[in-house]
């Protein structure tokens, strides 16, 4: 691979502990949502742990779509929009990462189309310093970028990853010194084997897409 893409792989137990924080901020704020709304896919899971720790129960979501793994579609729009009404309520837009900033732009707008909240504020895991969007909260600010591999996303990810490998290394053990050279990360070799699986029973038309630096 002629430009390697740095990566950082987030287990499950950071995902918590990094929601758990976000949590911590928010509260710390005195901000007090009537509602969480995940933007879809990535806000799903911190979203669903902010509603826990914040007491939270009135939570739904809506999909946006940007990037298929590590490719970055040339516009982001929303796929299935917001069924509930938010008119006059206090938000909380949750999702994983602000990357670029467009997925926000997109979704602020999509939410406030139906009727305007009485405030939306934003939250997210990660916040990277390159995008022209900043969250209200974040639980970690990301100053040199790399792409962040959720537990949630981690076969799509790695099957952008294995499949720009050009031809597939011989083996577990080759793929995974190829990802530690070439993106800094050891992956389990259970973790690799599943992604294998997943890259060999793909439908034609579902093939992962190729790698996209910010």
């Amino acid at each position: 691979m002629t430009n390697p893409t740095p990566c950082e792989l987030i287990s499950w137990n950071g995902v918590y502990n990094l929601s758990r924080r976000l949590a911590g901020k928010i509260r710390k704020a005195g901000y007090h949502p009537d509602i969480i709304i995940a933007i879809g896919r990535g806000g799903y899971m911190p979203a669903r742990i902010l509603s826990d720790h914040l007491g939270i129960m009135n939570l739904t979501s809506f999909k946006i779509e940007h990037y298929q793994g590590l490719h970055k579609e040339p516009v982001a729009r929303v796929r299935y929009p917001l069924a509930a009404d938010t008119a006059g309520q206090q938000v909380l837009l949750v999702d994983d990462v602000s990357d670029s900033g467009d997925t926000f732009r997109v979704a602020l707008d999509h939410l406030r189309s139906p009727g305007a909240p009485a405030e939306v504020r934003t939250a997210v895991l990660h916040h990277k310093t390159v995008s022209t969007f900043v969250p209200d909260y974040y639980a970690r600010k990301v100053l040199k970028w790399r792409w962040i591999i959720y537990p949630w996303a981690v076969m799509e990810d790695l099957r952008v990853l294995i499949g720009a490998m050009g031809p597939q290394p011989p083996s577990i053990e080759a793929i995974t010194q190829r990802l530690q050279q070439d993106h800094g990360i050891r992956v389990p070799h259970k973790m690799l084997k599943d992604a294998l699986a997943v890259i060999q029973t793909a439908p034609e038309g579902h093939k992962a897409p190729g790698i996209e630096h910010p």
